[in-house]
């Protein structure tokens, strides 16, 4: 994406809808038109995702989802379509739809790529490169995968997936496809939780324990540029442990959580405690600045947003990171933090979805 481009800030297109394919029981793959007058503003970067958004029952819904195909080459005109992987979420409002109502036809409102899962990836030259995900988190790392076989020759790349059982695998026939692609790159290890496999490794869920026996007989760690961790909060957890008790240094492990059960907490990373009354927030965004009082107990996106409908948020629950913003002036509590890692957090990078301002004034840019 072309820096400074509204692509960059949460801008929503209608897309049609090219394809609904069924991946499994609970899984669909959803395929978008992208007409070539907007083809540069969806370019997407491997591992990136896209919010959708619906009306219904007198409200707005917004669900993001993580981009699956390759990421286009810098020289071409950007992607003809968009795929995106949804899992059916039990009471989920937006999966229930798109697996049991949406057909090929119809037009969603879809926001121009976001996300950093895959911002320390380089595209060029030789590189080795692990995953460990698990269920739907292999929608990101399918297309972290492609996209460094596809373009960095000498690249190699370990998949570690875990699935309940094989009928639940999403994209089990891509994952097959890329292996047969690129055979002497690609080491993947699939395990099942729930079902016995012919071959391969026992049944079991992927803890820390099992990682940290596992890993080292698997690949030499040290070899190892980038780890890319996705899937459940658990699963995700248990593999950061395993990989810092062996050694590995937390800049080469990159994280994107999908889903966080309530009660599950992690450090925000702001040393600011309490909350201000009466604080101001100002804000940048899209090149345009303004200052606004806060209400009792808002966040800092709620402030911008009753004054800026176009602030890009999605999950409003510190996960997609997609309202991140850089901390100007001022100081911010942050309630949960499951998108930044360290860097981003040393910064000045907050989430303004779980901000909440703790001086007088504080000043944002969304731009940043």
């Amino acid at each position: 994406m072309v820096a400074g481009s509204v692509a960059r800030h949460g801008a929503f297109h209608p897309l049609r809808v090219a394809d609904v394919e069924r991946l499994t029981d609970d899984a669909v793959v959803l395929t978008f038109e992208v007409p070539a007058e907007l083809r540069d503003v969806f370019r997407f970067a491997p591992g990136q995702h896209i919010a959708l958004r619906r009306y219904a029952n007198g409200g707005e819904i917004r669900r993001t989802y993580s981009v699956c195909d390759p990421a286009p080459a810098a020289e071409s005109e950007g992607p003809r379509r968009l795929r995106v992987g949804v899992r059916l979420v039990e009471g989920g409002e937006f999966s229930t739809y798109a697996l049991k109502e949406l057909v090929a036809g119809e037009t969603l409102e879809v926001m121009t790529p976001a996300g950093r899962f895959g911002h320390a990836l380089p595209l060029s030259g030789p590189g080795h490169y692990a995953a460990i995900v698990g269920g739907s988190g292999i929608t990101p790392v399918l297309s972290i995968a492609a996209t460094v076989l596809e373009r960095q020759p000498q690249a190699r790349f370990c998949l570690i997936r875990s699935d309940r059982s094989t009928a639940s695998t999403m994209f089990l026939e891509e994952v097959a496809d890329l292996k047969d692609r690129y055979p002497d790159r690609l080491q993947l290890v699939h395990v099942l939780s729930r079902e016995e496999q012919q071959a391969g490794l026992p049944t079991g869920r992927l803890d820390q324990e099992r990682l940290t026996e596992l890993l080292p007989a698997l690949l030499r760690l040290e070899s190892v540029d980038g780890w890319f961790l996705c899937g459940p909060y658990g699963l995700v957890e248990d593999a950061e442990r395993a990989l810092r008790g062996l050694g590995v240094p937390r800049a080469r492990i990159h994280q994107e959580i999908f889903h966080v059960d309530e009660g599950s907490a992690k450090a925000p990373g702001t040393a600011a405690t309490g909350k201000a009354t009466g604080a101001t927030i100002s804000a940048t965004l899209d090149g345009r600045g303004g200052s606004w009082p806060a209400r009792e107990g808002e966040s800092v996106l709620e402030t911008v947003l009753r004054n800026r409908a176009d602030a890009p948020y999605a999950c409003k629950g510190g996960v997609c990171g997609t309202c991140r913003v850089r901390l100007v002036e001022g100081e911010v509590r942050m309630d949960r933090n499951f998108a930044l890692e360290p860097d981003e957090l040393a910064a000045g990078y907050v989430l303004a979805c779980q901000s909440h301002p703790a001086t007088e004034r504080v000043t944002v840019d969304f731009d940043a």
